[in-house]
């Protein structure tokens, strides 16, 4: 059984499902959009549908608008406070959505076309980060895409953990082109003037 000290320590690590639990079932949520990105709608207007992963989907709003352009998506949160809001939210697409740990859960022969990241990469502390890039390399096809909304700028009490244009350079450049930046305009308070709309694909 775990006792109260290591479950109060839990709920301050960003990186285990506690932590997340307790500000879902808070409310005390200021990265949730309650909605979809401009910038992810201007995506899909291209059509270039095939299979999506959304790692860390949190509410898992982006589901809906994948399915609607043709997509094959599949959504994963190690937190069960957020899964159970995103079924709810999802309705008859709910069974995209895994409870799992993205980074241990077995996906089979399974690649992706896309991974679609969205406060993801941002949530994660730094030393976590390597692994991440890492799992990216292993789920994504050859020449598959690492999209979505990247965070830059300095945080004095993280989380989040922010880019800096030579981190990402250094943490994704040898395995990754970026062939698209773009500043995002509908940012959320807490991460206005700070995100950026990327694609980065993965080299051979």
């Amino acid at each position: 059984m775990q006792s109260r000290n290591s479950r109060d320590q839990a709920s301050q690590d960003s990186s285990r499902p506690e932590f997340w639990d307790a500000r879902y079932a808070s409310g005390e949520t200021p990265w949730d959009f309650h909605g979809v990105p401009a910038a992810l709608k201007d995506f899909l207007e291209t059509p270039q549908a095939g299979s999506v992963l959304i790692p860390g989907c949190g509410s898992a709003y982006e589901v809906r608008v994948f399915d609607e352009a043709g997509w094959k998506v599949a959504a994963i949160d190690f937190s069960p406070v957020a899964v159970e809001r995103a079924r709810s939210e999802l309705g008859p697409l709910s069974n995209r959505v895994l409870q799992d740990d993205f980074f241990k859960h077995d996906f089979g022969s399974q690649r992706f076309d896309l991974i679609y990241e969205r406060t993801f990469l941002c949530a994660l502390p730094p030393d976590l980060w390597p692994v991440y890039v890492k799992r990216m390399r292993q789920l994504l096809v050859p020449n598959g895409k690492l999209a979505g909304i990247f965070l830059y700028g300095d945080q004095a009490d993280p989380p989040p953990y922010p880019l800096t244009p030579a981190k990402a350079s250094e943490l994704l450049g040898k395995n990754f082109s970026l062939i698209k930046t773009s500043p995002v305009t509908d940012s959320l308070p807490l991460f206005a003037g700070n995100e950026h709309w990327q694609e980065w694909v993965l080299n051979k």
